[in-house]
């Protein structure tokens, strides 16, 4: 059988295992399925930190390009949602760097609404919108009490919803680092957490 046609051959539940072994045999069509399981939340893990739909999407484009090209690379047992957003952390750092000048003077207030994550979307005018608006920039600003790996660790656990074992994975840290750095950021935040829809189970 042709690698390339590897997926044809697959159910459409085929598990992730699966997938990334046909896509690491050279099937497009198993790859462009692991797209379509991770793109939504890649996209929401990247805007939130750029709060930019523009750069966003260029930015998971990119990941995904990086990802089809590195994808041999991929251990058996590593786990895919983990080391695509390794990836995508490594490009938004990059951008950030690119970007420096606007990294530290952009304005919260300036932030343009159709630049606000999809979540925060809502029908123009009215309280509903305002109210919108105001959670993202009371969200960014409590952000701002944090450290960095304070703020991403806190980031991947309550807003991309990454276990501490994906977070370890990720970001290439100890559980255990992982879990200081998460205690200290809910510390900071506890006393702001009720103007949030948080989980806040470690």
């Amino acid at each position: 059988m042709n690698p390339i046609d590897a997926a044809d051959q697959l159910p459409r539940d085929a598990d992730e295992t699966d997938l990334i072994r046909a896509a690491q045999a050279g099937s497009r069509e198993a790859f462009h399925r692991l797209v379509d399981r991770h793109q939504a939340a890649l996209f929401r893990l990247v805007i939130v930190r750029t709060r930019s739909r523009m750069d966003a999407e260029d930015i998971v484009q990119d990941v995904f390009f990086k990802a089809y090209a590195k994808l041999d690379r991929l251990k058996r047992n590593a786990a895919f949602r983990s080391w695509l957003y390794q990836i995508a952390l490594n490009k938004i750092r990059d951008y950030y760097r690119r970007r420096k000048v606007r990294a530290i003077f952009g304005s919260l207030e300036e932030i343009p609404e159709y630049d606000l994550p999809e979540s925060a979307q809502s029908p123009a005018g009215g309280y509903r919108q305002m109210a919108r608006k105001a959670f993202w920039q009371e969200f960014y600003q409590m952000l701002n009490l944090l450290a960095k790996m304070e703020r991403e660790v806190f980031l991947l656990r309550f807003f991309d919803e990454l276990s501490i074992k994906e977070i370890s994975r990720t970001l290439g840290k100890g559980e255990s680092t992982i879990k200081t750095h998460l205690y200290r950021a809910l510390r900071k935040v506890r006393e702001r957490a009720d103007r949030f829809d948080l989980k806040m189970e470690v």
